[in-house]
């Protein structure tokens, strides 16, 4: 483990902590939920699924909304196909009743993936909070490597629990590589 580096910047955004493998990062999530932060995040080079249980990340907000698109395409396919043939342009060819169910199914099959997958896509988008082209955890000079091979750890300063001292004490005893400041 290297030194301990804090160095001293305002406005303060969070610290964050430096791992060199996974198992160290979800090891450290999971101590920091149970030692009462809550606003913290884990950043790495690749998916790591442990992650979502140590952080206690469980917001199936998207696939919610993505239902709410799918059944507002469904009822908009299937209702603008029965107006446009029963209202819009009604023609009685050989006594067939204007609106029959099963013609409409490819149209609303359609709407329903079509609005749906919008609706997942531009929920996540914005949920994500998307585009983002700064985020004040790039000011740390090692944090490039997150891209590449290490995995950092960064608990906000607007934490209710974060004190400067003490959550640097409390993430130096997680075991990190380095810790260092993130400036805004």
């Amino acid at each position: 483990m290297s030194a301990h580096s804090i160095e001293h910047a305002h406005p303060l955004y969070g610290l964050m902590a430096e791992f060199e493998t996974a198992g160290e990062l979800v090891a450290a999530a999971r101590r920091t939920k149970e030692a009462g932060f809550k606003k913290f995040d884990a950043y790495t080079p690749f998916p790591i699924h442990e992650l979502d249980d140590a952080m206690d990340l469980h917001d199936n907000r998207v696939s919610l909304f993505t239902l709410i698109g799918g059944l507002i395409g469904c009822a908009g396919g299937f209702g603008l196909a029965s107006w446009v043939e029963a209202v819009a342009l009604p023609l009685n060819i050989g006594g067939r009743p204007f609106i029959t169910a099963p013609m409409y199914i490819p149209i609303t099959f359609e709407c329903t993936v079509l609005i749906g997958g919008l609706t997942a896509a531009i929920s996540m988008i914005i949920m994500n909070g998307l585009p983002s082209p700064y985020h004040p955890v790039f000011n740390v000079e090692r944090f490039v490597d997150a891209s590449r091979s290490k995995f950092f750890l960064c608990i906000e300063s607007d934490d209710p629990k974060f004190d400067r001292h003490e959550t640097a004490g409390f993430l130096e005893s997680l075991g990190p590589e380095e810790i260092a400041e993130v400036a805004r």
